[in-house]
């Protein structure tokens, strides 16, 4: 598939921010790049075939079909004479369903809300898997802390780095999660905070699996929390970016070897970020200064500042969203097995792929008198 040029991209996504109360219901929502809509897609197809045939698992060349489909279908290109997988329509429904409850639009979502699209095109990118893991890793950790929703980001940093939360973490908190109707960040930082916080009239129950993971998923909460407080407690944009990129950086170069080619990565992807923030607090401020000469600010509209941002570093947080959305609108990742199948023969640094974290909570659907589908989890047992 041909990629769009960036610049489009981006000013329609800017399109997207000016306007997001007609579009969504929340400032902090993130754009879905054409990576994380390969991953969405590929944990979807594999939900669907664990309710069909029993495995939470899917083929490459299966994704790659559906990929094409998928997207002829979203543009309403045709798609007559294109071949269609089995259960297609569910597949959709789980994608759609996923995005809706990480609080994410994919990029044709957005296109089709704002509808300033073009057509121009440039190579696909394609940069080293220690690379791709680096920019990854750094880029999952901004996203959580924009977004607490978005679970796929969740899941790329839970354990990065090594913090004894592996897949049997990944999986418990997972069916918290469903059981709960909450995201996994949410039911973690629940827990946590009750573990410290509520006393002993409060404490989980001594059966509750989430109590063996008590100090991994503190060292996680509290590595947010410390980034929060940043956010909350440096009001310059530029000081409080480059605070939040060192601390996550020192945070996962820690006890490695310098010449790891990680360990590089992560100082190379940190240093960038850093450098495009300032250029686009720079911009922003260029743009003010242009729009506001001899004008008296005007009043903002109740649906300007919402209640998620308003308390905690809006101006950052709204420089965060400007770098993910750039993110989001870059050309996609060109070897499609490496973003799909990164396991743990190819993944370093305590990862796990995606799929493979997924595959250990089974959803069931089903349906009552009043209720629509819905998704409950429980562990992986075949």
């Amino acid at each position: 598939m041909a990629v769009l040029n960036q610049k489009s991209v981006l000013d329609m996504i800017k399109e997207f921010r000016r306007n997001w109360h007609t579009f969504c219901i929340s400032e902090r929502t993130t754009v879905c790049g054409a990576d994380s809509m390969l991953l969405a897609l590929q944990l979807s197809m594999a939900e669907n075939n664990k309710q069909y045939s029993g495995e939470f698992t899917v083929s490459l060349s299966d994704v790659l079909l559906t990929w094409k489909y998928l997207l002829h279908e979203k543009l309403n290109l045709p798609v007559e004479n294109m071949k269609v997988i089995d259960h297609y329509e569910n597949i959709r429904k789980i994608y759609d369903d996923f995005l809706k409850n990480s609080n994410m639009l994919d990029m044709i979502d957005v296109y089709k809300k704002c509808n300033v699209l073009t057509s121009n095109y440039e190579n696909y990118a394609n940069i080293s898997p220690v690379q791709l893991l680096a920019k990854k890793i750094i880029y999952s950790y901004l996203n959580l802390l924009v977004n607490s929703k978005n679970d796929l980001a969740l899941a790329h940093i839970l354990n990065i780095p090594d913090r004894g939360l592996g897949r049997e973490a990944f999986t418990d908190l997972k069916h918290a999660a469903r059981e709960k109707q909450m995201s996994i960040f949410l039911v973690a930082t629940s827990f946590i905070r009750t573990i410290e916080l509520g006393g002993k009239g409060y404490a989980p129950s001594p059966s509750d699996p989430l109590r063996t993971h008590i100090k991994g998923l503190s060292n996680f909460i509290n590595f947010i929390d410390k980034l929060d407080e940043i956010l909350g407690e440096i009001p310059n944009p530029s000081i409080a970016g480059g605070q939040i990129l060192s601390v996550i950086k020192m945070q996962l170069i820690k006890g490695q070897n310098s010449r790891d080619p990680f360990y590089k990565a992560i100082e190379e992807v940190a240093q960038d970020l850093d450098l495009r923030i300032k250029s686009i607090i720079n911009s922003q401020q260029g743009d003010l200064a242009l729009s506001t000469t001899d004008i008296s600010p005007a009043r903002p509209k109740s649906h300007a500042i919402n209640h998620g941002t308003a308390y905690c570093g809006r101006d950052t947080v709204k420089t965060l969203l400007v770098l993910l959305d750039e993110e989001a609108a870059s050309a996609p990742t060109k070897n499609k097995a490496e973003l799909l199948y990164d396991d743990e023969n190819t993944i370093h640094h305590n990862g796990t792929s995606i799929l493979t974290l997924f595959r250990r909570c089974k959803f069931i659907c089903w349906k009552t008198n009043n209720w629509n589908k819905f998704w409950k989890c429980s562990s992986g047992q075949k």
